[in-house]
């Protein structure tokens, strides 16, 4: 039985990916400052362990000898409500980095085999995603970098230190940018939520002739991977020879109010949207409106030529399936 890692196996991704990973028959060891908010520990891994990242000591007793294949996905992170308020910079840069540290450090030491790193598309300049229907997420667009959030920056940092322990100490790893990954049994409240479950909580609580709030005037856009996708993407990443940086996301686009729409149209309900930002929003919640870049949607060019895959699900499909799941934890009062 080869024997996998998953650090940050207490979130969203982590936690499907360490389910996926154990049902094909790989021993699976998660580590994460939290146990996952929705899936069962006996089903997602063997052992768990309960740690801090950012402590050197942890990682070192976390990583074993024998490690085939590491996982790095954990990080200090959330949604625009927590990314771009400029609230949490500080806590977001210096829990993350220091994880990547410690963890480029162990694995080179422990000898593990192979290591995935998540980076995210929130390094990308911001300049190239000002024109919300022609942004650029081409790989190669990242330098000059300019990413447009301190968790951008941090990311490219880490992207640059682990193809760095590859070049001085032949650490063999797959470094992958993912844009907006979104289904069931991740966050759906509380301010660390993405669009997809923000939008699909609203139109589930909302009543019947109500309306619900979308920051900005929602003509921001985006394109949101459904989580079953990307676990398809990182497995054939991790499968073939390509070190990356290489984007794993949609390349369906889409803007926010049609988001909101979406998850309406889903409910069955008569809703109306109300757009809210400048000087409103600041009265409302005490800061500028978090937005984050104007227009994103994932470049799959490189990954269709290097890896010969690509997302054949539309985001509607993801966006029902995602709904009926928050749906119920709306009705059951969770």
């Amino acid at each position: 039985m080869k024997k996998v890692i998953i650090l940050g196996g207490g979130g969203f991704i982590g936690g499907h990916l360490a389910k996926k990973l154990k049902l094909n028959g790989f021993f699976v060891r998660i580590a994460d400052i939290k146990q996952h908010e929705y899936l069962k520990q006996e089903d997602i891994c063997h052992e768990f362990i309960e740690c801090d990242l950012a402590d050197p000591v942890a990682v070192e007793k976390v990583i074993f000898e024998d490690c085939y294949e590491l996982y790095q996905l954990a990080a200090d992170m959330g949604g625009a409500g927590y990314i771009f308020t400029g609230l949490n910079d500080a806590n977001i840069m210096s829990n993350s980095a220091l994880i990547n540290l410690n963890v480029a450090k162990e694995a080179v030491k422990k000898k593990v085999q192979k290591i995935f790193y998540s980076s995210s598309a929130c390094i990308y300049p911001a300049h190239n995603q000002l024109d919300s229907n022609n942004p650029n997420c081409e790989e190669g667009s990242a330098y000059p970098a300019n990413p447009d959030s301190e968790y951008g920056w941090e990311k490219l940092f880490s992207e640059r230190l682990f193809l760095a322990y590859a070049s001085n100490y032949n650490l063999n790893v797959r470094i992958a940018r993912f844009h907006n990954v979104f289904g069931p049994y991740g966050t759906w409240n509380g301010g660390k939520e993405k669009a997809p479950a923000a939008m699909a909580r609203k139109a589930a609580e909302t009543p019947n002739g109500g309306s619900f709030e979308v920051w900005g005037d929602g003509q921001q856009t985006r394109s949101f991977l459904y989580i079953e996708d990307c676990l398809e993407a990182i497995e054939r990443f991790m499968k073939s020879d390509f070190n990356g940086p290489l984007n794993i996301g949609s390349e369906e686009m889409i803007t926010i109010n049609q988001l909101a729409q979406m998850a309406i149209d889903i409910s069955g309900k008569n809703i109306s949207i109300h757009n809210i930002d400048g000087q409103e929003f600041i009265d409302k919640y005490g800061f500028r409106c978090p937005l984050g870049v104007r227009g994103r949607k994932s470049d799959n060019n490189l990954y269709r030529s290097t890896i010969g895959w690509e997302v054949s699900a539309p985001l509607i499909v993801g966006m029902q399936k995602t709904f009926t799941w928050i749906n119920e934890q709306v009705n059951n009062g969770q």
